[in-house]
């Protein structure tokens, strides 16, 4: 999981320098930064990035206190004090000196447009909360491969944010380049405000970078920060990805989806890790939701309707910033150690405490068992698709990949994959099952494929109501829900389709059979997927089976890679939802008194009718896109 903030200027640096180097504490007044981490136990920051070299700085060396300030409070270099004592020295002026210094364009030039400098982005990594809860409760080994898997998740995610996604721009964006070499200071948290294990990490990404000069000689300028804004889902998949897989392959263990906000979409946690676990580390997860539903009732007063999938968001922001704690007195990381395990014996029994690496392996091995370390690109590539379309319905690149790591995540369950399969599922669902909605411009260059957005024509499903609990309100299906029906409906057609082909030619040879089943201008796409040494059409290609047993081996692998049942007895068919006695029950009601309320409103003279429902009137169903058939 991966969340961003800005680093900027004359508040947002001296909060970064004094709390967040200061393992998110509050450090004692006119005590250094070193001083400080040494006496709480600390880890002290360390600079990551190829950048670096550009500053003579070392990748792993501790970032010191006045390093930090002259970067990300003054932009300029780390080592700025010596410098200027030697230009000083040579007879250089003073303002002369100082500018040397100053990496690109000075902060008081930005400030004298009347502009706010923006001096980097924190870009804050952390593992799911059972992994969180696993490092916390258990034993030194444990801990130490869930942290070597967060260090390398980090660098995995930092190496593809240079290679792929920074770049710099000048020339308000008229000119841009690649610039593959980023400057990090890292920072590693180990609990939150309340004292409870919370392992994250906060990444400063540097505002600036080196590219070649009209001149040939290097020049600093600054980072294409909207760029890294929109490609953060993508980073934040590829952490999550990178992290659950070392870990699960190296302790033997497994995930399963768990289904935090109903509607949305599920967190793969641990299998064998609790809910109560996971709550008992979660502390300020009740307390915002009581803030939010407080908020949700002063909207709904103040506007008369329940608020939107993105008011919903915004609503939540807000609770969360109203229920955060003071800053508290960091402690080092064996007392608190100590604290987490007292806590958690007390409430749950030292018996699950102690067995609790034993039962997430049991359950691990249970879904290991069950689900191949196999993908079906086939399938992959139109869920994915279908997903990021019904979702989204004009989309780019970086959302298909970030689709394609989820799915990886979700069928895989934490098993080993083949490095690039997902960018590999991006560029088939790109090219089988999208096409483009940018249209260039004549006498003008096209864009990058990365910068290029595309759109599908998947059928997308009509809304319907949901009944999740006792005591709850009807909800609408959210847009997620209503992609995995889209998803599941086009899949379900392919395995048929793969069936039925496979059937008809269960003697022919197996590219036969392939190139059957696909539309014949697809048919060199099928070609370059079979070889694709990482691509996977068929659960167990070149074994012993039929062309119909090996579709029925990929349906059935894929079921068990997704299983119907989520966590407290959800599914991902939502007519298991509707059609339960207590679901068909509590909606046959909530319909009765629709039309009630219906009839009433029709019943009253056309002047009586209320604003809201005069001024919504003849809106269209934004939901359901414009210009679809149904």
């Amino acid at each position: 999981m991966l969340s961003v903030a800005k680093v900027q200027r004359r508040n947002a640096w001296r909060y970064y320098v004094r709390g967040v180097a200061f393992g998110d504490g509050r450090r004692p007044v006119g005590q250094s930064l070193k001083d400080a981490q040494e006496m709480a136990g600390l880890p002290p920051g360390k600079w990551l990035g190829r950048g670096l070299r550009a500053l003579e700085l070392t990748e792993g060396a501790e970032v010191s206190e006045r390093q930090l300030e002259l970067l990300f409070g003054e932009g300029r270099h780390p080592d700025a004090d010596r410098i200027e004592r030697g230009l000083l020295d040579d007879g250089v002026d003073a303002a002369t000196a100082r500018r040397l210094t100053v990496l690109g364009q000075p902060i008081e030039e930005i400030e004298a447009r009347k502009q706010t400098p923006l001096l980097g982005m924190d870009f804050t990594f952390r593992p799911q909360a059972s992994l969180v809860v696993l490092w916390a409760l258990g034993d030194a080994t444990v801990r130490r491969v869930i942290e070597r898997a967060h260090e390398r998740a980090v660098a995995t995610a930092l190496r593809w944010l240079e290679d792929e996604v920074a770049e710099s721009r000048w020339a308000s964006g008229r000119g841009r380049a690649k610039t593959p070499a980023l400057v990090v200071a890292a920072f590693r948290h180990i609990d939150n405000r309340d004292g409870l294990p919370l392992l994250h990490e906060h990444c400063l990404i540097l505002n600036r970078v080196q590219r070649l000069g009209a001149d040939g000689e290097p020049v600093w300028g600054a980072l294409d920060t909207y760029r890294l804004y929109q490609n953060v889902v993508a980073a934040g998949t590829l952490y999550t990805l990178a992290m659950t897989t070392e870990v699960c392959e190296t302790l033997g263990l497994a995930t399963v989806p768990r289904e935090v906000t109903p509607g949305l979409r599920p967190v793969m946690e641990i299998a064998g890790v609790s809910e109560d676990l996971i709550n008992w580390s979660a502390s300020r997860r009740q307390r915002i939701e009581d803030a939010l539903e407080v908020l949700t009732d002063q909207y709904v007063k103040d506007h008369g309707h329940l608020p939107s999938e993105r008011g919903r968001h915004q609503l939540g922001w807000w609770a969360a910033q109203e229920t955060r704690p003071a800053k508290k007195t960091p402690k080092p990381l064996q007392q608190l150690l100590a604290w987490w395990r007292a806590s958690a014996i007390l409430r749950f029994g030292q018996q699950l405490i102690d067995s609790l690496l034993d039962r997430c392996r049991e359950a691990g091995a249970v879904i290991r068992a069950r689900v191949d370390p196999t993908v079906d690109v086939a399938l992959a590539a139109v869920d994915v698709a279908a997903v990021v379309f019904t979702v989204r319905e004009k989309f780019s690149r970086r959302h298909i990949l970030a689709e394609a790591r989820r799915h990886l995540l979700e069928t895989l369950r934490g098993r080993e994959f083949i490095r690039g399969l997902d960018d590999y599922i991006t560029d088939r669902a790109l090219l089988r099952y999208s096409r483009r909605h940018t249209v260039t411009k004549p006498g003008r260059e096209a864009p990058a494929a990365d910068r290029m957005t595309y759109t599908a024509d998947f059928a997308v499903p009509n809304r319907w109501w949901i009944a999740p609990a006792e005591g709850t309100q009807p909800r609408e299906s959210s847009r997620y829900e209503r992609a995995r029906v889209a998803s599941l409906a086009v899949q379900n057609a392919i395995r048929d389709a793969r069936i039925r082909a496979d059937t008809a030619t269960a003697t022919a040879n197996e590219a036969t059979t392939s190139a059957s089943s696909v539309p014949a201008d697809h048919r060199d796409l099928e070609a370059k997927t079979a070889s694709a040494p990482h691509a996977v059409d068929h659960s167990g290609r070149g074994a012993a089976l039929s062309p119909a047993q090996r579709a029925a081996a990929v349906q059935a692998h894929q079921q068990a890679a997704m299983p119907e049942e989520y966590l407290e007895g959800r599914t991902t068919d939502p007519a298991t939802w509707l059609r339960t006695p207590k679901n068909l029950d509590r909606l046959a009601a909530f319909a009765r008194a629709t039309d009630t309320r219906r009839r009433a409103c029709e019943a009253r003279p056309k002047s009586e009718q209320p604003a809201d429902q005069q001024h919504h009137a003849n809106r269209p169903d934004h939901g359901r896109g414009a210009g679809r058939e149904r």
